[in-house]
């Protein structure tokens, strides 16, 4: 079975670790942002990880003046 990996712009959902490495934003960061908005449409709990949905995240960003 081939393994087929899907580039990072064009994913639905990035982990911590690649959010990070795609936004330049830390990952103590990225954590706090997903605690401080836990009902916000850009977040994903799959158990006890989060997962931040690209599109919607981006979105945040272009309105937020400060993080």
């Amino acid at each position: 079975m081939e393994n087929i990996t899907i580039p990072i712009w064009q994913r639905y959902a990035l982990t911590v670790t690649e959010a990070a490495e795609y936004y330049h934003i830390g990952e103590t960061k990225l954590r706090r942002i997903a605690e401080e908005h836990p009902d916000a449409d850009f977040i994903i709990m799959n158990g006890n990880r989060v997962l931040f949905k690209r599109i919607k995240f981006e979105r945040f960003l272009d309105q937020a003046t400060a993080l």
